[in-house]
């Protein structure tokens, strides 16, 4: 019978609807949570085991709310190995119980998590024994991960199944958040993990920049977007140097690692939480402007956490405003564009096809991903 492993970082990308980029360290946890943040892993977690409810395997998993808890509450019968103290789980316990899982001969092991957890993982079991990532973090760099915890579900019941699935070497990266926190990217390499490849399912490392200057096709974009901005209307602005492109049209600050605000071309408010959007945006008519990540594909669940389910179902699929050149769609090699907004529901409801802006004048029809 098949072993999976199950381990849970239960405060992995809490520190994203609260902008704090990120949740590394004890202390950013601590604040994240001070500050309203919901932890979402458990939640993300019980998407993931949905599709393998009706297979036979044998699941071993953490104590409490690192992994027993939801499988629990998710129908399963898990044995438990290792010990924790609940309420105040460490990196040393993700490590402690991987090698626990390894030792009772796990077939493979699935964490939630962001990259700190897969350096966790990595400096641990190395490529030993197979293991799969469920995206919970707020930076996900890393090319362990599948692209949404259904989609991480989905591998690992081909898997259980016994189809075909190809295991590939997958680097682990992080960057530094203190940096992140100041708008500096700076990502490290940190080993590489065995994971199961599926390719509609396994997000690629992300793609930091293309090879050309596209100054010139990002000014065409910006000119496209603030061209078409109306008057009264609230424009969310989503994280990444392509957005900042359209904020440097404008001649208005922005936070590149955060979510602004604009309204008739002016800066009404910086760096939000998911919660001060809400609050911010009230009643009003609103856009959000996101772009896509280079490699991976997403437009929402990478960076930008603060643009809650809440806040999407409130805008409306319809005043989503997607920017990307063209080149970074064709790093996607006619991947979808992919939605991980932590609410299955709408995620479905995202899906089809979209329209992108790629340009002055100039747009594509993109698939987004149901999965």
């Amino acid at each position: 019978m098949f072993k999976l492993g199950l381990i849970i970082n239960p405060l992995a990308g809490v520190g994203g609807s609260v902008a704090l980029k990120g949740s590394d360290g004890e202390e950013t946890a601590r604040k994240a949570l001070a500050m309203g943040a919901v932890p979402m892993a458990a939640v993300r977690t019980a998407q993931a085991l949905e599709p393998l409810k009706k297979l036979e395997l044998e699941l071993i998993t953490a104590p409490a709310e690192m992994g027993a808890d939801v499988a629990r509450s998710s129908g399963f019968a898990p044995s438990v190995v290792g010990d924790i103290q609940s309420g105040n789980t460490r990196a040393e316990d993700t490590c402690k119980i991987a090698r626990a899982m390894a030792a009772l001969g796990a077939d493979l092991i699935l964490f939630a998590g962001g990259d700190g957890t897969a350096r966790d993982i990595c400096r641990e079991l190395s490529d030993s024994i197979p293991v799969l990532g469920i995206p919970a973090g707020v930076k996900i760099h890393s090319g362990v991960y599948a692209v949404t915890p259904k989609a991480a579900g989905e591998i690992v019941s081909m898997l259980v199944k016994g189809d075909l699935v190809t295991l590939k070497d997958q680097e682990v990266r992080d960057i530094d958040e203190e940096a992140f926190r100041q708008g500096v990217v700076r990502a490290k390499y940190y080993g590489e993990l065995l994971v199961p490849e599926e390719g509609r399912y396994l997000q690629h490392v992300k793609n930091g920049s293309g090879k050309e200057d596209e100054q010139l096709v990002l000014e065409d974009i910006a000119a496209e977007v603030i061209e078409t901005m109306e008057d009264d209307v609230f424009y969310i602005m989503g994280s990444g140097s392509t957005v900042k492109a359209v904020m440097d049209g404008l001649g208005l600050p922005n936070t590149l690692l955060g979510v602004d605000v604009v309204r008739n071309r002016e800066l009404i408010a910086s760096d939000l939480t998911a919660q001060q959007l809400l609050e911010v945006i009230g009643d009003h008519d609103a856009r959000i402007v996101i772009t896509v990540i280079g490699g991976q594909g997403h437009i929402i669940g990478r960076g930008n956490q603060q643009l809650s389910a809440e806040l999407l179902r409130k805008v409306g699929r319809e005043h989503l405003i997607v920017i990307a050149t063209k080149s970074k769609l064709k790093t996607l090699e006619g991947r979808p564009l992919i939605v991980d907004s932590g609410d299955s529901d709408l995620n479905h409801q995202l899906a089809g096809l979209i329209r992108v802006i790629t340009g002055y004048k100039d747009a594509v029809l993109y698939r987004v991903a149901d999965y």
